[in-house]
């Protein structure tokens, strides 16, 4: 059953009784949380500049790049320099890739600079090359589609479909006729379908990036649309030896239209990109030492890597910032905590949950003594959904923790009681997965996956500092409550429906494997 808020605590109480308004803000008389309010919620803050330094200044995070090693550099010694004991620890190496500038230019049968970009972990160029563009067909076969490869050779070969409409979908709803939406809907399914299926035939994609390389083409291009006004998802390279590359949906559809009418267009492309071998990586680990029950833990997690396609602000710069903001909180309204306080800013979430998996590997003392892990890893909106993972005795630990916390946070939270454990996700699922109290503060998520989840638009301005003010401040006061909490948060699973088991933990990935 959810619940908009939990009817056994205080504060919905006092809410229904119509208390005074400074009695809703604070609904307890506790100094820590008061203070935690007042270094949070008013001028003290500081996650707009934490946010400010690390996107714009060290920009985006990809694992294994010099970006992932200056964010992890800057953020240890940030907490250093607010008197938190900070570690870097190694838990391995990735595929190292620096990415320079990416020029692309339509030079026929008109010029036009594209926008556009390489992917990730793709090869330049040695200077600039100029070739034609061809566009991969809907084959039916592998056999199709090897007889079509010779074509290929000496050329850029576009091999997704391209969008009939880069037209946001909320616009066609809201301002084309119904049959026109619908007929709309009916051509991108068949579109979609279409392309699908030839990739398919032909191998997937991984294989057609190999076959086209084999094949002598000047490199790939694709588009994949983020069905939103200017957004493209920005993924890695689907080559090893020539340049991959992505155009914007608007251009990409100009590129593929040329080519399937046989209009003739060239391309001229100047990339940079260095591949730099296995390097470490890391995660970055803060510390609160526990006064009274150091081998108890509670955690405050978000991944500090990111894709590159812009600078990484919601996935995951926000929960990145927000995080370190809630320690330096803590640092400054309760630096003496009962349980220990870990701050876990994880690498290569991206890649699989690499960084948590490998921490619950190497820290099982953390593992067993784990009060709470509190993980955000989406967008910039308040949080308003907390799932409490099939735990059937943690919605009393919030409902212990929320009657304290004022009501101008939780009014805006929906808790899910008891939930289910999540199949997916983020680096709190490296924690359910061993049956350990692991919870996501949530955020708004359909305007995060439609605009900003791994896109080019992934940027600065899409952030509310609003909202991360909110979002700290809460971190900081569940961090500070569930520390103090004279009792552990129950973990007794909840039965789950025939034909499905708890999470399985996977083994964590230690190198690229490159």
């Amino acid at each position: 059953m959810t619940y908009r808020c939990l009817i056994v605590s205080a504060l919905c109480l006092a809410s229904l009784a119509g208390t005074p308004a400074a009695a809703q803000v604070f609904p307890s008389d506790d100094p820590i949380i008061r203070e935690i309010w007042e270094h949070g919620m008013g001028d003290q803050s500081q996650v707009e500049r934490i946010a400010q330094v690390l996107l714009d200044s060290i920009g985006p995070r990809l694992s294994g790049s010099p970006g992932q090693r200056a964010a992890i550099d800057w953020t240890a010694m940030m907490l250093g320099q607010w008197g938190i004991t900070v570690r870097k620890e190694e838990y391995g190496t990735w595929r190292g890739w620096d990415r320079g500038y990416t020029h692309i230019d339509l030079v026929a049968p008109r010029k036009r600079t594209l926008n556009g970009m390489m992917l990730a972990w793709s090869p330049g160029t040695d200077g600039p090359v100029e070739a034609d563009v061809i566009a991969m067909p809907t084959v039916g076969s592998r056999d199709e589609f090897d007889a079509w490869l010779p074509q290929a050779h000496g050329r850029f070969v576009a091999v997704t479909a391209a969008e009939p409409t880069c037209r946001a979908p909320e616009s066609w709803e809201a301002l084309a006729t119904p049959e026109s939406w619908e007929r709309m809907q009916a051509r991108q399914a068949a579109v979609r379908g279409a392309a699908q299926q030839a990739i398919r035939a032909a191998g997937g994609t991984s294989a057609i990036g190999r076959a086209l390389e084999g094949a002598g083409a000047v490199g790939v291009i694709t588009g994949r649309w983020s069905n939103g006004w200017g957004a493209n998802k920005i993924f890695s390279s689907l080559t090893t030896a020539i340049p991959s590359l992505h155009l914007s949906c608007e251009d990409y559809g100009l590129v593929h239209r040329l080519a399937s009418n046989s209009q003739g267009p060239a391309i001229r492309l100047d990339a940079e990109a260095d591949f730099l071998g296995e390097v470490p990586v890391a995660n970055v680990i803060g510390e609160l030492r526990g006064t009274e029950l150091p081998n108890e833990y509670v955690m405050l997690t978000a991944h500090l890597d990111s894709w590159d396609g812009a600078s990484g602000a919601t996935d995951n710069g926000s929960g990145s910032s927000m995080m370190l903001e809630a320690m330096r909180i803590l640092k400054e309204a309760y630096p003496n905590p009962r349980r220990t306080i870990l701050l876990a800013l994880w690498g290569g979430e991206e890649q699989g949950l690499i960084g948590s998996r490998a921490f619950t590997e190497d820290h099982p003392e953390v593992v067993d003594g784990l009060q709470a892990a509190f993980n955000q890893d989406n967008g910039t909106w308040r949080i308003d959904f907390i799932r409490m993972q099939g735990f059937l005795g943690a919605g009393e630990s919030f409902g212990r923790w929320f009657s304290n916390i004022p009501n101008e946070i939780t009014q805006h939270i929906e808790l899910d009681i008891p939930g289910v454990p999540e199949r997916g996700g983020s680096d709190h699922m490296s924690f359910i997965c061993s049956g350990d109290a692991g919870f996501r503060l949530q955020s708004h998520y359909p305007d995060y996956r439609q605009y900003t989840w791994h896109t080019d638009i992934d940027t600065f301005d899409k952030l509310v500092f609003d909202d991360l003010r909110n979002n700290a401040t809460l971190a900081a006061m569940l961090a500070y409550l569930a520390s103090e909490d004279p009792e552990r948060v129950a973990t007794e699973q909840r039965e789950l429906p025939a034909g499905e088991a708890w999470p399985a933990c996977r083994p964590a990935r230690r190198s690229s494997g490159n």
